[in-house]
């Protein structure tokens, strides 16, 4: 068995603080976006079920266990995704704050 091919890239990335928190942001949002897709499939799936009038009581409840425990996860997953919204907001404040202090000390040189 070989060893896969790696093609040769260049690992020097040199993108801005305020760039990188803006990519994080977006990344929580994209998330977001995907978990509210999840909770839109979730809601379709129970319409469906109130709607079906053949499924078993035993039916409705393994459907309504299968909902839950995905509700649980994407629950889970947006506390996850509150703490990375608060440490990127933590970044961002001290990025504002180191501004206004080399604008403080820029103002005090002149």
């Amino acid at each position: 068995m070989s060893l896969p091919n790696v093609p040769d890239i260049d690992p020097n990335i040199t993108i801005r603080r305020e760039d990188a928190i803006n990519l994080l942001l977006t990344s929580i949002a994209m998330e977001e976006i995907g978990l509210s897709h999840i909770i839109e499939a979730e809601g379709e799936k129970i319409q469906r079920v109130v709607n079906d009038r053949s499924l078993s009581f035993c039916d409705v409840l393994k459907i309504n266990d299968s909902v839950e425990r995905i509700l649980r996860n994407v629950i889970r997953n947006q506390m996850l995704l509150q703490f990375k919204l608060e440490d990127v907001l933590k970044l961002d404040a001290k990025l504002t704050g180191e501004l206004l202090e080399e604008l403080e000390v820029e103002e005090y040189e002149e």
